[in-house]
């Protein structure tokens, strides 16, 4: 029986920004006051010029935790939950409406493309009081899967290679 072996792909830049496009679920970490870690699962995107942006309310704690602490963490899930992740660190700064709108246009755009009508969508993020994280990518780490390390698998399939002898 096959193994899954881990894999750990350190990239670029530019790769880690072709990986994050395409996958908006996001498990972002801020700090509380403690020091602790606050975790929420977010919906993200990338915008052209390779920031992180993910819409929300201001009443959240993870805009609370970012105008204390603009340290944040995301890690970027594949839509399947056993695919490869990559764990993003950087700066955010938080922009509240009406400033935020035209992030907002380029955060939905970044998810879902064009919109039906772009002055109801302002309108929206207008009415609702919504603000913008932005996160500046300071480093990140390799692009990873889960599953035995290969040397850990080697082992495994050298015991049972002694125990199953063909």
């Amino acid at each position: 029986m096959a193994r899954k072996i881990a894999t750990a792909d350190i990239v670029g830049r530019d790769e880690l920004l072709d990986f994050v496009r395409p996958r908006h679920q996001w498990i972002m970490t801020t700090l509380r006051s403690d020091g602790r870690p606050q975790v929420s699962p977010v919906t993200g995107g990338v915008t052209e010029a390779g920031r992180l942006v993910v819409a929300t309310y201001p009443q959240r704690d993870k805009v609370h935790n970012l105008r204390r602490d603009a340290r944040a963490t995301v890690c970027v899930l594949s839509d399947h939950f056993g695919g490869a992740w990559v764990q993003v660190d950087g700066q955010a700064v938080v922009t509240d409406v009406p400033e935020a709108v035209e992030g907002m246009v380029e955060y939905f755009r970044a998810i879902s493309g064009e919109h039906s009508n772009w002055d109801d969508y302002r309108a929206a993020m207008i009415r609702q009081g919504k603000c913008l994280i932005s996160i500046d990518i300071e480093r990140w780490g390799p692009i990873a899967t889960g599953g035995f390390p290969a040397r850990v698998a080697l082992a495994l399939d050298a015991a049972d290679s002694e125990q199953n002898p063909s």
